[in-house]
């Protein structure tokens, strides 16, 4: 189908976005192009001033439109707790959950040679850092777990150990509500092997 190239040019970048395959990149097309044109221009605004004012966090990377993210602001969290996750979005996943009151660090990818992303390529050598000053116990790693997390998780507990930090791994398992039949094997497993006494 031929397009004028301003409706071309918008389709092309919706389609850059990830999760957005040919026909969605087109439907949201036509949406922006029905949308009043103060939503467009706030929408376009939006995008800029996102792109502009948020920045990594200096301690934690985390995202943050201030030097410290508000977590790292936060003088009731536990600075003696730390969570590494992979991604910004962990971060948002667990502090929904209210029930973690420590810090961040977020080391923005997982080991993964096959696609050249070795330690250097991650935040993991600031992790180290920050676990020198002395103030951090305990390191929670809150890695995904697939064959890449697991790696990740296990270097990082192979190079905090002889730092003296407590090392701990995030239980995997069934979710809560779920049924046996539908769990998968590896899913089993680990629920097996993080089972905990009643």
């Amino acid at each position: 189908m031929r397009m004028i190239k301003p409706l071309a040019r918008l389709y092309e970048q919706l389609r850059k976005l990830p999760g957005i395959g040919s026909k969605s990149a087109l439907r949201l097309a036509y949406h922006v192009l029905d949308m009043p044109a103060e939503d467009v221009r706030e929408l376009a605004d939006a995008l800029v001033n996102a792109k502009e004012q948020i920045h990594l966090c200096s301690c934690c990377f985390n995202l943050s439109d201030k030097d410290l993210c508000e977590i790292c602001r936060d003088e009731d969290r536990d600075k003696s707790l730390v969570c590494v996750v992979e991604e910004p979005q962990d971060v948002a996943a667990m502090e929904k959950t209210r029930g973690f009151k420590g810090l961040y660090h977020v080391l923005h990818g997982v080991l993964s040679p096959l696609d050249g992303i070795g330690p250097d390529r991650l935040k993991i050598k600031e992790l180290v850092m920050r676990l020198q000053k002395g103030v951090i116990k305990e390191v929670i790693v809150a890695t995904n777990s697939d064959v890449e997390g697991e790696a990740t998780a296990a270097y990082l507990a192979q190079l905090i150990k002889p730092l003296g930090v407590k090392v701990t791994r995030i239980a995997h398992g069934l979710p809560v509500g779920g049924d046996l039949e539908y769990a998968d094997e590896v899913t089993l497993y680990k629920a097996l092997e993080n089972r905990r006494d009643m």
